[in-house]
């Protein structure tokens, strides 16, 4: 007979592999929003997303493929529960994710903002951010192009060094 510890590793050992579906170079644990996988009481394996956003149009594709993937390695019943709080944040993409994402052309976050509990202050006045280092040639002389890109934690910057456009994952 198979421990629960040994169970619980093997399922969020396969919940860990699932690609992002914007993001397909990072798995949901390199974007970090699987955030716990667990063995309930009657053998349910139950896993657990925060979205990167709660309007995140990905969310119903992730839960179906890691549902898809425990299903296929042979769990019978799975249950996938989106949690909200605390809040994703970037901060929480690792640095494996980080590496691939500038590995794969895309400038990867700086820390996020930080804010203090409660609700979060409304900022009415436009802000230059610092120049993001572009992930192809590492030049800092940058400058966004597009506030969004693809998707909407994304945003368009060029090189003017190397003259090539890049996308650049938002700090959230």
């Amino acid at each position: 007979m198979v421990s629960v510890l040994t169970d619980v590793r093997r399922a969020r050992h396969i919940a860990e592999q699932v690609p992002d579906p914007e993001l397909p170079m990072l798995t949901l644990a390199d974007l970090g929003v699987l955030r716990e996988v667990s063995l309930a009481p009657d053998g349910t394996v139950v896993a657990s997303l925060t979205p990167t956003y709660s309007g995140c149009p990905a969310m119903a594709e992730m839960r179906a493929d890691v549902a898809a993937r425990l299903a296929a390695a042979g769990y019978e019943r799975v249950e996938i529960r989106t949690v909200l709080d605390p809040p994703w944040t970037s901060d929480w993409i690792t640095p494996a994710g980080r590496r691939k994402l500038t590995e794969h052309g895309i400038a990867p976050p700086g820390a996020a903002p930080r804010h203090p509990a409660g609700p979060v202050p409304l900022v009415l006045t436009t802000t230059r951010r610092a120049a993001v280092p572009c992930p192809r040639c590492g030049s800092a002389d940058t400058e966004e192009t597009s506030r969004f890109a693809a998707t909407s934690c994304k945003a368009l910057w060029r090189c003017r060094a190397c003259l090539e456009p890049f996308e650049y994952v938002k700090e959230i």
